[in-house]
This record gives C-alpha cells, sequence and structure tokens, in this order.
C-alpha cells in the first residue's frame, strides 16, 4: 500500500509508513464526507465533525447537533449585534464578544450576516449550517 504523505510503497498489511511513519490508511477510518483519514480511537472527524463511531449517524443521540441555516440567518439579522446566532451555533465564547461589543462593533456582525447568506458560516463542530 502506498503511503499517502511519502508515496513509498509498503507491505500491506504494514500499519505505518517504512520511510516517514506516517500512518497508513490500512489502520485508519475512512470519512466520506470530507475525504480525509482519521484515528480510529476518535468519536468525530476532525475535518467535518462526522461521527466516526460505528452505528452513529447525523440525527443519533451521539452526533452533535445540526444547526439551521434559515433560522441562524433570522437571529443574525434580526439580533446579530447582540451574538444570538453565535449562541443558537454553539459559539458562546465568541457569542459573549459580541454581546459585549454590539457585534464587534457592527463589522463582524455584517460579516457574518454575508458568511451565513453565502453558505460559508459553520457552527462549533465545523459543520456547514443545515437548509431544510
Amino acid at each position: 500500500m502506498d503511503c499517502l504523505s511519502c508515496g513509498t510503497p509498503n507491505a500491506v498489511n504494514a500499519a505505518y509508513c517504512v520511510r516517514c511513519g506516517a500512518m497508513l490508511p490500512a489502520s485508519r477510518n475512512y470519512c466520506p464526507r470530507c475525504n480525509r483519514y482519521f484515528d480510529t480511537s476518535v468519536k468525530y472527524c476532525s475535518g467535518c465533525g462526522n461521527p466516526t463511531v460505528p452505528g452513529a449517524f447525523a440525527g443519533s443521540p451521539s452526533a452533535p447537533p445540526r444547526r439551521d441555516w434559515l433560522t441562524a440567518l433570522l437571529l443574525c439579522i434580526f439580533l446579530g449585534e447582540l451574538g444570538i446566532h453565535r449562541f443558537y451555533c454553539g459559539k458562546i465564547g465568541t457569542g459573549i464578544l459580541w454581546l459585549l461589543t454590539g457585534g464587534c462593533f457592527g463589522i463582524g456582525w455584517l460579516i457574518d450576516v454575508i458568511m451565513i447568506a453565502c453558505d460559508d458560516f459553520r457552527d462549533i463542530t465545523g459543520n456547514p449550517l443545515v437548509k431544510k
């Protein structure tokens, strides 16, 4: 099996690359959502937050909740200077910052409106907002 890091051919049953020491795909799981490999000991993919536990799927009790795009957009438009949309998406720290600074003096609020409208805003787990 070829190493994804350096391209060196390795034995089929090898766990690590003989040249660079990188973990080979045979000893990792592959995330179908973001096309990344992840260690088998983690619960969620570091790239997209997709559950890695066998049998876990979006909507299961172990999966992080998915936030609605329209709800986040409306909260941002009407209450964005208070950071309510950030609290809704799980970003408590920046929600408090928005609350204390009036949406970072209106500039952060405007950027968030544009990012949510363009579908570039992510929740605390890194998942994109869901359009229903």
